[in-house]
């Protein structure tokens, strides 16, 4: 079995290649996981900085539901729950998040790219936030209301707009584009010549309520995705989907 996740150590920057290209790297179970527990080890070991790619066509296409009907309400509510779980962790993470987004950024993917501190886009990349008007989630809200402001990320949402690389980066969503690897080790560098701990403190004093803001979040998915149905909801959201060509039929964003 293919790894969903890879790894690369290279001294404090840890590059990290999201590993199910066939499935658009769709975020399973078994993704989440691995990159739940990569932040945590990364944490441990002081990484200065991570930097999240994926491997094929896309950076991340929303959440894997290929399977949607072997799943309950309740294993579905649970999926959510570790997946915000980690997007905390990762918007919180004491050291440089940087994602590079290519190809697709949708649902739980555009909400890894948006988690992150430094947000490039690639090509001609696109982020999407379906899963409020697809089938009831409230997910990453707030993340996308803090980096855009209320009004365009609401709108974004309530209408499943597609955000092409241009408008991310007039509005805030991106922080530029992407250019050579030697330009983003330069950028990586000139970021983490602060101290660790500095940073940290300085991400606190930023946001001094932030647990509380958690805390708020996570009741907010737990309060959309427990209403009786998600599965039913999502099903028919996927069948809405079913003959559109610019989505991936066997791995539906969310």
């Amino acid at each position: 079995m293919t790894d969903p996740l890879l790894l690369e150590c290279d001294g404090t920057v840890w590059r990290v290649t999201l590993n199910r290209p066939l499935q658009g790297n769709s975020c399973s179970t078994d993704l989440v996981a691995a990159l739940d527990d990569t932040l945590v080890r990364a944490t441990q070991e002081r990484a200065q900085a991570l930097v999240l790619r994926g491997a094929g066509k896309h950076f991340c296409t929303g959440f894997d539901l290929s399977a949607v009907a072997q799943e309950t309400d309740d294993t579905l509510l649970a999926r959510f729950v570790r997946i915000e779980l980690m997007l905390q962790r990762l918007a919180r993470a004491p050291f440089l998040t940087v994602a590079i987004a290519h190809g697709r950024a949708t649902g739980a993917g555009a909400d890894i790219f948006t988690a992150c501190a430094m947000r490039l886009v690639q090509g001609e990349a696109s982020l999407a936030f379906p899963g409020a008007r697809g089938f009831g989630l409230v997910l990453g809200t707030r993340r996308l209301c803090e980096l855009v402001g209320r009004q365009t990320a609401l709108s974004w949402i309530e209408s499943a707009t597609v955000v092409t690389a241009a408008e991310a980066t007039r509005t805030g969503l991106a922080t530029g584009a992407m250019g050579a690897d030697t330009a983003l080790d330069q950028l990586i560098s000139e970021r983490t010549s602060i101290d660790a701990t500095l940073r940290e403190a300085l991400q606190r004093a930023a946001q001094p309520h932030r647990d509380f803001e958690d805390a708020l979040d996570l009741k907010r998915l737990v309060e959309s995705a427990a209403r009786p149905g998600l599965r039913d909801r999502i099903a028919s959201y996927i069948e809405s989907i079913a003959h559109k060509p610019s989505l991936p039929l066997s791995n539906p964003p969310a």
